[in-house]
C-alpha cells in the first residue's frame, strides 16, 4: 500500500465549492482498480489549503491505472476550476512505529 498526498491550494472564496466538487468527483477516483480509500482535510490556519490523502495498492495504480484513464480527465474537469496552481503530489510508504503506553 502507498499513500498519495496531494497538497492543494484553491482560489479565494472557492473552498466550500471545492470540497463539494471533491465529494462529487471522488467517484472517478474510487472507480479505479487499486484504489483503497480517500480522505480530504482542510487547513485551519490556511482555509484555502486542502490535503487529499488517497491509499492505493501501488504507485502504478495511481500513476498508470488512474492518471492514464478517462476518469482522470473527468476528475480534473470537476475540481480543476477551483485550483490555484497545480497540486503538489507525492507518494509515501508507512514506517511502522512501536508506541508503548
Amino acid at each position: 500500500m502507498v499513500l498519495e498526498i496531494a497538497d492543494i491550494k484553491v482560489k479565494d472564496g472557492t473552498a466550500d465549492g471545492f470540497a463539494d466538487a471533491v465529494r462529487e468527483g471522488i467517484k472517478y477516483v474510487s472507480d479505479t482498480p487499486g484504489f483503497r480509500s480517500a480522505r480530504l482535510t482542510r487547513g485551519v490556519e490556511s482555509p484555502n489549503r486542502f490535503v487529499l490523502l488517497i491509499e492505493w495498492d501501488s504507485v502504478e495504480a495511481h500513476n498508470v491505472g488512474f492518471r492514464e484513464s478517462d476518469n482522470f480527465g473527468r476528475w480534473r474537469g470537476v475540481i480543476g476550476p477551483f485550483l490555484d496552481g497545480a497540486p503538489y503530489v507525492e507518494h509515501v510508504d508507512e514506517v511502522p512505529l512501536s508506541i508503548a503506553g
